[in-house]
């Protein structure tokens, strides 16, 4: 797959990243199965031909290549029988690179136009109609997980999504057990920025594929929500990878969810030590000087 990758100094160092952030989420949620002695564990590796997916799949393979990823890849690609699908791109991809592959074919697309209105969008239903006819796959071949490739503004985006139109406190878990109990979803590319999987998508020349269901309506709350996050990005570089930490960095007794914190039994200490969970200490003078920088545009 990397016979024809850039040979720049800047193409090997965008690689090298993407390389070490895939492991560091791979060890950080323990996503490497446990010893199954002589059989190892098989991942499907879901590709919709799109960048983020090629690169999920490049990244895999080379983990696997330098001995650090103990699995079986197989990549699958679902048709959802879309007018103008071009279905010959992904499976000849496949094919030039020796890659373990399975082809589904699967009309969702009907099923999706005819319940759902021309003006709304297609994403919910999609996407749950997708996701079941992977389970389905992997439970066929065997599978321990799928594994996607969403990253750290998909991410972002769907924490904000639920924020404004959810009401809740919730984002795309780099790890999860589906309802059923007997299958891992995995996402590896967690920590990548989407702007190094374009860059990366690029020098690789991978065949991308547009997505011309979801992607052709316009008004979507994901899209508005994507263009805040660039507009952020933009005005101050960095603001993303501050929020992205954020994530993994929360305080049960500083929000309001009685059912991860005790507030009802919380009360003074009888000494002089301060609780555990108290109130939080005056922030320090680089603390903020951040935050002063983050927030100096708005």
């Amino acid at each position: 797959m990397f016979r024809n990758a850039p040979a720049s100094v800047e193409f090997k160092k965008l690689r090298k990243r993407l390389l070490r952030q895939a492991r560091q989420a791979i060890d950080d949620f323990a996503m490497l199965p446990k010893d199954t002695g002589n059989k190892p564990a098989k991942w499907l590796v879901c590709l919709s031909g799109g960048k983020d997916s090629y690169t999920l799949l490049a990244v895999l393979m080379e983990l696997k290549w330098r001995g650090l990823l103990p699995v079986e890849l197989i990549a699958c690609n679902l048709d959802q029988a879309q007018p103008g699908f071009p279905a010959h791109i992904l499976p000849q991809f496949f094919e030039d690179n020796g890659i373990e592959h399975i082809i589904a074919r699967e009309d969702t697309y009907s099923i999706v136009t005819d319940k759902i209105p021309a003006h709304r969008t297609y994403c919910s239903l999609c996407s749950r109609l997708r996701r079941g006819i992977l389970y389905r796959i992997a439970r066929e071949q065997g599978c321990e997980a799928i594994v996607l490739g969403h990253h750290r503004e998909d991410i972002l985006e769907t924490f904000f999504m639920n924020l404004f139109h959810g009401g809740r406190l919730a984002s795309m878990p780099p790890k999860l057990v589906n309802d059923e109990g007997d299958l891992l979803v995995l996402r590896p590319l967690a920590y990548s920025a989407e702007s190094d999987i374009e860059k990366f998508a690029k020098g690789m020349a991978f065949p991308i594929i547009p997505c011309n269901l979801c992607g052709s309506q316009d008004g979507l709350q994901r899209e508005e929500v994507k263009q805040m996050l660039q507009g952020w990005e933009k005005q101050s570089p960095g603001r993303l990878g501050v929020m992205a930490r954020a994530l993994a960095h929360t305080r049960p007794s500083h929000l309001l969810d009685r059912s991860l914190y005790d507030f009802i039994n919380l009360r003074p200490a009888d000494g002089t030590k301060a609780p555990e969970e108290g109130e939080a200490e005056e922030p320090c003078g680089a603390s903020l000087a951040m935050t002063a920088k983050l927030f100096a545009a708005e």
